[in-house]
């Protein structure tokens, strides 16, 4: 099976030590985690290694890894939906134990259901504070909480946030006490007593660190932090944790001494630019088997950093010069986090899981 090419290898013993390490450091703080899944497809022994490694819960955006996951055994824990179209509402109740939820439709649909299922369903009110991506602008949250609360067969269990995603707005002492400070007032308002108040993602690490105080912050739904060992504000590592959790190998399938620039007459590339290249001389270049295709090149790294002269459909060409791999070759590459989820979406590339159960590292094929 290791022979396979492409393939990711996937080490589930540096994510559960991930997993472990973050559990304990947020946790001094009563800071509980959820582990998202979504860059991975649900893949259900990942969701396990999270699990041991001592998440309470699993969260992913998509209804179909969530269901993925419940076949594949994984029971011993609450599934968290990170985003709730109206038109799987369905489907959410029978599946998921958590939603996240900024429609009053939306959530008018959960309760039919829930209803119609015998079911209760809870829910987390997202709030905009900024990012401008999903959110309930604070002046009309105890609107909508007035509006929610009478349906049946849904309790809100709490608040949460959103940032550093689209508007690349930064977790701060500011917004973080701003949650903090409408969880107190809606719980004193509606006579609540909520269970989460979900503060972020793995962009929250700097906050948490300079932090004397979270406040009633006391969740955060990592998903990056986890799988890479990165922080997301400005991607260095967390100290302690494994950033190689994941490898993407390949093969060279081609290596000749080429001269540096085409030749003949100029059109436009098969994506529909005009192309420029340095005249380096005649070069020995080699060409990988991967492509816009299988994967998003930029979210590539190569190990012994090649140089990638440019990429087709199907080919990653590059400098071959000082390597001089020859065909038949393994290269292998780092991943960052748009690079990781392209590389386990792509049906192309063959995912091997390394068992941390068995000390000599057996490795299986994933089936999905």
């Amino acid at each position: 099976m290791d022979s396979v090419l492409p393939r990711i290898e996937i080490s589930l013993s540096k994510i559960q030590d991930n997993t472990r390490i973050l559990s304990r450091l947020y946790g001094l703080k009563g800071i509980s985690l959820m582990g998202v899944t979504k860059a991975v497809l649900g893949e259900p022994a990942i969701a396990e290694a999270m699990i041991k490694g001592g998440v309470e819960f699993i969260a992913d955006s998509r209804i179909e890894n969530i269901i993925r996951m419940r076949v594949g055994g994984i029971t011993d824990t609450q599934f968290v939906l990170l985003r709730t179209p109206p038109s799987q509402a369905e489907a959410i109740i029978k599946n998921v134990d958590i939603s996240l939820n900024t429609e009053i439709e939306t959530v008018k649909k959960l309760s039919f259901y829930a209803k119609e299922h015998n079911k209760s369903h809870k829910v987390i009110l997202m709030v905009e504070l900024g990012d401008l991506r999903e959110g309930i602008l604070p002046c009309d949250l105890p609107q909508f909480i007035k509006t929610i609360l009478p349906l049946s067969n849904i309790q809100i269990i709490g608040l949460g946030c959103n940032l550093a995603c689209h508007g690349g707005i930064k977790p701060d002492s500011k917004n973080m006490m701003k949650l903090s400070q409408l969880t107190t007032a809606i719980e004193k308002e509606f006579q609540l007593n909520f269970q989460l108040t979900s503060g972020g993602n793995s962009a929250n690490y700097e906050w948490y660190l300079s932090t004397q105080d979270a406040g009633k912050i006391n969740n955060l739904r990592l998903g990056e932090s986890i799988l890479l060992g990165r922080e997301t504000v400005s991607r260095k590592p967390i100290p302690g944790l494994h950033t190689g959790a994941f490898k993407l190998i390949t093969e060279v399938i081609e290596s000749k001494r080429k001269p540096s620039l085409p030749f003949g007459e100029t059109c436009q590339d098969a994506f529909g630019n005009i192309p420029s290249f340095l005249d380096r001389g005649t070069r020995e270049r080699g060409i990988i088997a991967l492509g816009r295709q299988d994967i998003r090149v930029s979210g590539i790294l190569p190990e012994n950093k090649l140089a990638i002269l440019g990429v087709s459909s199907d080919h990653i060409i590059f400098d071959n010069e000082k390597y001089k791999y020859r065909a038949g070759d393994e290269v292998k590459f780092d991943l960052d986090y748009g690079g990781l989820l392209a590389a386990m979406t792509s049906p192309f590339i063959h995912k091997n899981l390394i068992d941390p159960c068995n000390n000599h590292e057996r490795r299986h094929m994933s089936e999905h």
